[in-house]
């Protein structure tokens, strides 16, 4: 490590004096890697010793170099190592493919960033969001330089384990002990550490990266019904979920006929119907086959999975054996996956996880969130979205195009009720919120004209959605 510092201040990459960073502050100290081009030996060395660097236990299939310093070392690691390679276009290109990665790569395979430096990690994160919107997985990056500023629980907070080969109070400490730094210049340097040792990330215009298309993702779904779900938003150009919460099954069958040509999916809440009757979900279910929609039973499954299993499969209601979808809350541990998986799956079945909600003061979010993530990541076969409210703003956005996203509390204006509700609209909650499917009640079901209010919800929600594809 004392040669390969020496070195780079042998060929002036590290320079001092008063310099402004990316992050907007001004150092005393500036590393400029991009000479390393210039030095094969060295570049050779930087990144075989990186790559060394990294625990056995970090999994990945692919390099992503940061633009454009870091690319020369990804390059020099996949060649050397024979690991493939991808790259992320700083400039998206209006014609061509249009791609914002360059490679050959399959979703779901684990993508390691490389990087020369990391101040606030904001380089870092312009390269994952990309890589993540494509489908690839990233939770770890590997540079060569820490300065040491934040960068490190900057990405720790987006999902990203930094690697660093180099703290800059190392380098300094060397530098100082091999007598190319004086005692000045070092007080000097670790004075501006001490006092910046949290860089925020700079508020930065998100990348509009462009978006997967639903017959795209469709064929990266894993479960018969996710991927039908795909298609049939689609083929009738509906992003739109009716939520069916009306008195009784009578009121139920009959919106559900006249807003079927409109909707890719009916949300019902069956327990709160007092006319319920043994063959009410065969009498929906002829109706979804008619105007091809799935039906989506918003349960909120969430005791342990031996109860669950039964709740699903047996009772008055028997969901299991009309509702496509159901949903449930994770706060009894993954087992009540497992629980719903064993009589779903079989069936060819699907489970949303409610990793947010859209009512005021609910708890779930934050860690929450992140939970229900890793859990349907690890049932991918069964679980094929979540019940949200701004998965944009989750950490490690976008999260793995596979997994739909819908969320509900969607009206043509903003606002809330009485009981804590809050509204968003259609635009809002597709292409700001990255959301893929809005849940629309009460703008639909109290409207004069139910099926004209279910057109024109569908229009906007498909138009949001065309223009986030753009």
């Amino acid at each position: 490590m004392e040669s390969l510092i020496l070195q780079l201040h042998e060929i002036n990459a590290v320079k001092f004096g008063n310099f402004k960073l990316k992050s907007g502050i001004s150092s005393p100290i500036y590393i400029d890697l991009r000479l390393i081009v210039s030095y094969p030996s060295l570049l050779r060395q930087i990144s075989q010793t990186l790559i060394a660097s990294i625990p056995t236990s970090t999994r990945f299939d692919l390099v992503c170099g940061v633009p454009y310093t870091a690319l020369p070392i990804a390059t020099s690691v996949s060649v050397s190592n024979d690991i493939p390679m991808v790259m992320r276009r700083k400039e998206i290109k209006d014609y061509g493919t249009s791609k914002a990665i360059e490679g050959h790569f399959q979703p779901d395979q684990i993508c390691l960033i490389i990087e020369d430096l990391v101040t606030s990690g904001t380089s870092v994160l312009e390269t994952a969001a990309p890589l993540r919107a494509a489908g690839l997985k990233v939770s770890d990056a590997v540079v060569l330089i820490d300065r040491e500023q934040g960068g490190r629980e900057n990405l720790e907070e987006n999902g990203i384990k930094l690697h660093a080969l180099i703290s800059l109070t190392e380098m300094v400490r060397i530098l100082k002990e091999k007598g190319k730094l004086g005692e000045e210049m070092e007080a000097l340097v670790l004075k501006f550490l001490e006092e910046n040792r949290k860089v925020p990330v700079p508020k930065v215009e998100k990348t509009k990266v462009k978006g997967l298309g639903f017959e795209e993702r469709a064929k990266l779904q894993k479960n018969p019904t996710g991927k039908r779900l795909f298609e049939v938003m689609a083929e009738k150009k509906s992003n739109l979920c009716l939520a069916a919460d009306v008195g009784t099954a009578a009121e139920l069958l009959h919106i559900a006929e006249k807003v079927g040509p409109e909707i890719c999916l009916l949300k019902t809440h069956v327990d709160i119907l007092p006319d319920f009757t043994p063959d009410f979900g065969s009498k929906l279910r002829s109706i979804a086959d008619k105007h091809n929609f799935l039906i989506f039973e918003d349960r909120k499954f969430a005791d342990i999975g031996n109860t669950v299993t039964m709740q699903y499969e047996g009772g008055v209601f028997r969901i299991l054996d009309w509702a496509d979808i159901i949903n449930a809350h994770i706060i009894s541990g993954p087992g009540i996956v497992d629980g719903l998986k064993l009589k779903g799956l079989p069936r060819g079945k699907a489970l949303l996880l409610l990793a947010e909600m859209s009512s005021a003061g609910n708890l779930a979010k934050g860690d929450y969130t992140a939970a229900a993530v890793k859990i349907a990541e690890d049932h991918s076969d069964f679980v094929i979205g979540f019940i949200s409210v701004n998965p944009a703003s989750w950490p490690g956005a976008p999260v793995n195009p596979s997994f739909i996203q819908a969320t509900p509390g969607v009206q043509m204006v903003t606002g809330g009720d009485a009981l804590g509700q809050q509204y968003n609209t259609p635009r809002s909650v597709v292409y700001e919120r990255g959301s893929d499917i809005i849940i629309v009640g009460r703008g639909i079901i109290k409207a004069a004209n139910p099926a004209e209010a279910a057109h024109a919800y569908r229009i906007q929600g498909w138009d949001a959605y065309l223009a986030r594809c753009t």
